[in-house]
């Protein structure tokens, strides 16, 4: 939210520097994340000072040009060739220095000493567009007699300065989200921490009276749950115009675009006191009726950009007799709106539910400065005053005469809420013991009204307009802020809580596999846990029935809750690619979430559970290729030995766990680890079909670790020790030739079973294929480790280990040793 400091000072007098005032707005809770000076004209007409053309005379060498010399307010006149027809001597002139920089839209010219036709010309005697002041080129500016040579033509021309803060506004502060609402936090602020005496102050409306009562318009509101309150005047015999140059620059300033004098207006009057309004064309209100009501499934309407929308029947719309005339409280139709032949306006100050507002804004994708304040809740007790404000500046700047009564219709009015305070909770909470006449003083300074005070309590009644304060609590947060947190000192008592963590620690294996990760060359993501409800119910891998789809969701593409990473993982990895980044080691920690009953209408959060994951991606090349090295790309084997990597790292012996295929189809080709029937991790290349739904042409290999069931694995786990061993171990190698069909794990699960007490380790280290092995053999080169930890091993002993491996091999596997 755009913040105008000079507005700001429209409210409270006060004149400090800016750096200090945003210091002070941070502090209060009002964070300002930027702040930029802001001038009426781009460059602030730097450079550019009033002068008086001494002598014209016609050049030389040119028909079009001429020749003058120019008082600056130096102690020498100064020579500028100047091409405008109508510059003549005598003329006081805004005149660009040397080093000056002018603007035109989006391009800059630098003024530069120069020859021109052999002329020197020692700046430039400027037009109004060159100046940044309108359009016109057809001659120089000329300006009045008693402008002073020398004086900044900034000053000349009025040019605004101003810094503007931006501030980063939370949802529950909306009684700050305008200029008068920052005036006020500051203003109780400066008088309790640096003597201010004054309150901020809005402008004085005493003088408003209607002028007659011959324009008058009905209003009903039919849905008063929506629109509780709905206030109303019409003004008759306007002009519509350009807006003055204050009211433009205030707007600018912000970063709203000037449009006309009554639509510039209501933008006014919303950002002074936070209160959106809307004006109607009087004219087009069909009926002389404006009906607040609900109109019907899937009606159409034509908003102000021109879009035909839909409407649902929840959409609370404003109404003549005949049809629609603008989405309350968020946008307006196309064909009320006002325009260049409006002579009579029917203006609208309202206060809408929040509820009903957010869920309109979010069902059509229209976020407006009007729906911003009215989703966080507006202050109900002000809609006429607003529309009093705004009357009298469209009478002022735009003619006419009020024509009619305030109409407000306001059946129900909402109460102001009730807190009972104690003061050793406050003291308890802040963690220092304030003067009770300072707590007074503060909520005092909030315009809250303390309705009674009975020994330790008080009764306090809150402005409607602060909409977060609520409990005991927010009070207290509300007497700390304007306190200052930084006057509450940094005790030198410290409490201390024995606590009992349970094992393991969640967050130390986190870092630690994260750790480890990192310093194998992965990088770690964070991806969105909002995915496109889509991307779940089009494929079998995952339960659609059980997908935690968004009520309210942002967009079409953020509307379920994930159940894998997956789909963000291959986004980050296509977002590389599409880079240049080809050679990707990712991995992200991350929860999935699950509804346990489908089709329940009332879900609470007992429903829902989350699961959490660890991801790994591989894609390109496991290293960097250079000219002394040369790699492969990524295969399967590179994704199963990180995954067991990570299964190793904490405890888990992946020769421990069932291995088989994976029976998630997002794989081609795959791996599973399980432990009773339940898969602890899965590893395998993507398939084309996934893949394609990214754009990624090249091969991604994934592994997905059930984070939680591998906790619940190592939680049983323990650590032991023992010496290291006093005898020698021996390796053996067999050349097994065996059908393609049989896997090597068989070839373990055999072999640990025939030797289990000297066999220690069994590896794989070469696998040959081919036609002359016969028909669907293939050979496998097998070692064996063998030690005895009671004795050397003699080479009988061994050649028996052998010998009944190689019985086994033949019996269950019908192997042949080559």
């Amino acid at each position: 939210m755009k913040i105008s400091y000079n507005w700001v000072k429209d409210y409270l007098k006060i004149d400090m520097e800016p750096s200090k005032v945003a210091e002070i707005l941070t502090g209060i809770g009002l964070e300002i994340e930027g702040m930029e000076e802001w001038v009426s004209v781009k460059g602030g007409l730097e450079g550019v000072v009033i002068g008086e053309v001494l002598t014209c005379r016609k050049h030389p060498d040119a028909d079009k040009l001429s020749v003058t010399t120019v008082n600056i307010g130096g102690p020498q006149p100064i020579q500028v060739v100047c091409g405008a027809p109508n510059v003549a001597a005598g003329q006081k002139v805004a005149v660009a220095t040397v080093g000056t920089k002018l603007y035109m839209g989006n391009e800059s010219l630098e003024i530069k000493k120069s020859k021109i036709r052999g002329e020197v010309s020692e700046g430039m005697i400027c037009a109004e567009d060159e100046l940044g002041l309108g359009t016109d080129h057809q001659g120089i500016m000329v300006l009045k007699n008693d402008s002073v040579p020398g004086s900044p033509a900034s000053s000349y021309f009025k040019i605004t300065k101003d810094t503007v803060f931006e501030i980063g506004l939370t949802p529950n502060r909306i009684d700050s989200g305008s200029h008068f609402g920052v005036a006020r936090d500051l203003a109780a602020y400066l008088n309790l921490n640096a003597g201010l005496e004054a309150k901020a102050t809005l402008p004085d409306l005493s003088s408003f009276k209607p002028d007659n009562n011959n324009n008058p318009y009905e209003v009903i509101i039919e849905n008063t749950t929506d629109c509780p309150r709905y206030s109303g005047i019409t003004i008759s015999g306007v002009t519509i115009s350009e807006s003055p140059q204050w009211l433009k620059d205030k707007l600018r300033a912000v970063g709203l675009n000037p449009i006309n004098n009554v639509v510039d207006i209501t933008n006014f009057v919303q950002h002074e006191i936070g209160q959106p309004l809307h004006s109607f064309d009087a004219d087009k209100i069909d009926g002389r009726k404006v009906i607040i009501k609900n109109l019907p499934e899937k009606s159409k309407f034509v908003t102000l950009d021109s879009a035909e929308r839909s409407l649902s029947s929840r959409d609370l719309m404003i109404c003549n007799s005949n049809e629609g005339m603008c989405i309350g409280g968020v946008f307006g139709g196309i064909k009320s709106g006002i325009t260049e032949s409006t002579k009579n306006i029917f203006l609208e100050s309202a206060y809408f539910n929040p509820v009903a507002i957010r869920k309109t804004s979010k069902r059509h994708g229209l976020k407006t400065d009007a729906s911003f304040r009215f989703e966080r809740g507006a202050d109900p007790e002000i809609t006429t005053w607003a529309l009093k404000r705004a009357i009298l500046l469209i009478r002022e700047i735009a003619g006419g005469e009020i024509s009619s009564d305030i109409i407000d219709i306001y059946p129900v009015p909402i109460k102001r809420a009730l807190i009972e305070v104690n003061y050793n909770n406050i003291t308890r909470l802040i963690g220092k013991s304030i003067d009770r006449s300072v707590i007074r003083r503060i909520i005092s300074l909030l315009d809250i009204v303390i309705l009674e005070e009975k020994g330790e309590n008080l009764l306090l009644e809150v402005p409607s307009r602060r909409v977060d304060v609520k409990k005991e609590a927010d009070v207290i947060e509300e007497i700390l802020r304007i306190y200052g947190y930084n006057n509450v000192e940094i005790s030198n008592h410290v409490n201390s809580t024995i606590t009992y963590s349970e094992k393991p620690d969640r967050e130390k294996l986190v870092n630690t596999v994260s750790d480890m990760l990192a310093s194998n060359g992965f990088a770690e993501i964070m991806c969105n846990s909002l995915n496109p409800a889509a991307w779940f119910e089009q494929n079998d891998d995952f339960d659609k029935e059980h997908l935690v789809v968004l009520a309210n969701p942002l967009s079409s593409d953020l509307n379920a809750m994930r159940q894998s990473l997956l789909y963000g993982g291959l986004s980050s990895v296509a977002w590389n690619i599409n880079r240049q980044n080809l050679d990707l080691k990712l991995f992200e920690f991350g929860h999935c979430y699950f509804y346990k009953k489908p089709g329940d209408t009332h879900p609470t959060p007992e429903h829902y559970f989350e699961l959490e994951h660890l991801d790994l991606y591989l894609t390109g090349h496991p290293v960097k290729q250079g000219w002394n090295s040369k790699t492969n790309p990524t295969d399967f084997f590179n994704i199963k030995s990180r995954v067991e990597m990570v299964l190793s790292r904490l405890g888990v012996k992946p020769d421990s766990l069932i291995t088989k295929e994976s029976e998630k189809k997002y794989f081609s080709e795959s791996l599973a680890w399980l432990h009773n029937n339940k898969v602890v991790a899965e590893a395998g290349k993507i398939s084309k079909k996934y893949l394609k739904q990214f754009d990624i042409s090249q091969e991604v290999y994934y592994g997905n670790i059930e984070w939680d069931l591998l906790l619940k694995l190592v939680k049983t786990h323990s650590i032991s020790f023992r010496e290291l061993p006093k005898y020698p171990w021996v390796r053996r190698d067999l050349a097994l030739l065996l059908d393609r069909s049989i896997k090597f794990s068989q070839i373990r699960e055999v072999a640990l079973k025939t030797e289990k007490n000297i066999l220690h380790d069994i590896s794989l280290f070469d696998v040959y294929e081919s036609d002359t092995l016969g028909t669907n053999k293939k050979s496998y080169a097998v070692s064996f480790t063998l030690r005895d930890d009671m004795k050397t091993l003699t080479d009988k002993s061994i050649e028996k280990v052998m010998n009944n491996l190689i019985r086994a091999f033949e019996k269950e596997l019908n192997a042949q040793i080559r």
